[in-house]
């Protein structure tokens, strides 16, 4: 048996393994479209259902079988699937969670017949002194890190200002921290100035939880009983504790600062952490987790730094997935396969929780053959090494639910007396 084949077996076994866990409660019809779609994606790494069916290879027409595919996207995403990939997520979640909750954009400029189709920033070609606008949606994901410091989503929603039932983007991000509140209990959750809002601060006191929020230069803090700009802290101090950091492909030496402060929206005490020598303005931290030592001040920096795995975990879906090339139409499709493919990125973080000695791991690693020994975020080398030991399957999945039939089917006649 050529070893192409073996691997190739190994690989599928793998992938349906996974898939069963998640649909495992599911009628066979969805199980078996579960598995289509989390092998098709990873072995064609791409989200177009044509590139699915390719990878397929059923029987049938290629034109029937994205026509199956559509009709049961067209259903939306599975609660008991869902409920069931959250209960596997939380498994693979060290015992202080850390959730980074953050919006990115899906651009559709050519498209005329999506559904709902609104006006979104272009994240890709804007820059800070300049913001281009076209055609698209609004994503809203909160992923939290596993045990192997990889980001796997528990919550991503599609969404636009031009739904009917549409309420507010606060609505949806209020829906994903109280969905990582139910899953982890207490957790720490990790944004961007975006969310630098009082309506934030007083959703994450009500859920009692915890928070690293950078702030924007526009916020005022109760400092010594006086509201104070929180720029004329920042200025006022300098940093004592220092850092080694890796930030953006550079190493860097950060110098750490903080004070004990108030927040407008619920008056009680947070710390503020400065980060210095870093950006051309020191970075202003709100916390409300305990600081101690200056080992918590760098745990507190530490957390926003890896800020940036939730945006490789974008551009990781954009680019190994062609999340922005899908062709479904209906928002409520377009959410289901958004789903497919968080599954795809969650059995990559799978994987990478596998020791570095694993025999599939080292067998993918060295398919994708890449020119870095050692990478920080593994899931573009994972995915092409799926991609490239599947590319030799003849046959898809559909013999791995091959329907049982009696051995005798012949009309039996029975004499009655």
């Amino acid at each position: 048996m050529l070893n192409s084949t073996t691997n190739t077996y190994t690989m599928k076994r793998e992938i349906l393994t996974f898939s069963n866990k998640i649909s495992r409660s599911l009628s066979k019809p969805e199980r078996k479209f579960t598995a289509d779609m989390t092998y098709g994606m990873l072995a064609a790494n791409s989200c177009l259902l044509t590139d699915v069916a390719d990878k397929l290879h059923e029987p049938s027409k290629k034109v029937n079988t994205v026509e199956r595919l559509s009709k049961h996207l067209l259903k939306g995403t599975s609660t008991k699937a869902l409920n069931t990939y959250l209960k596997t997520i939380r498994k693979w979640t060290p015992a202080e969670p850390v959730i980074h909750i953050d919006d990115s954009d899906v651009v559709k400029p050519d498209g005329y017949k999506f559904e709902s189709l609104g006006v979104v920033r272009d994240g890709s070609e804007s820059t800070a002194t300049k913001n281009v606008y076209k055609k698209g949606y609004h994503v809203t994901e909160a992923c939290v890190l596993t045990s192997s410091n990889h980001p796997v989503s528990i919550f991503s929603e599609i969404h636009s200002s031009k739904e009917k039932n549409f309420t507010s983007t606060n609505t949806i991000t209020f829906a994903a921290m109280e969905r990582g509140a139910s899953l982890f209990n207490r957790a720490t959750f990790v944004m961007d100035r975006g969310y630098d809002d009082n309506k934030m601060f007083l959703k994450m006191d009500e859920l009692e939880q915890d928070f690293v929020i950078r702030l924007t230069a526009k916020r005022k803090l109760l400092y010594h009983n006086k509201w104070t700009p929180a720029t004329e802290l920042r200025d006022r101090r300098k940093g004592k504790i220092k850092m080694p950091l890796f930030y953006k492909g550079k190493e860097h030496e950060a110098y750490l600062s903080h004070v004990k402060v108030q927040i407008t929206a619920s008056r009680k005490d947070i710390y503020l952490v400065l980060v210095y020598g870093i950006t051309e303005y020191p970075m202003m931290l709100a916390t409300n987790k305990e600081i101690k030592s200056k080992e918590d001040v760098i745990k507190v920096a530490k957390l926003y730094f890896s800020r940036w795995r939730i945006e490789e975990y974008f551009r990781c879906k954009k680019q190994m997935f062609q999340f922005e090339n899908f062709r479904v139409r209906k928002l409520k499709a377009i959410n289901a396969l958004n789903f497919y493919i968080t599954l795809c990125m969650a059995f990559l973080a799978q994987l990478s929780m596998k020791p570095e000695t694993n025999a599939l791991k080292v067998l993918i690693i060295k398919t994708a053959n890449p020119i870095k020994e050692k990478v920080h975020f593994c899931y573009y080398r994972l995915a092409k090494g799926i991609s490239g030991i599947l590319s030799y399957a003849k046959e898809g999945v559909r013999l791995w639910f091959k329907t049982k039939r009696p051995a005798y089917r012949q009309l039996c006649l029975k004499l009655i007396a």
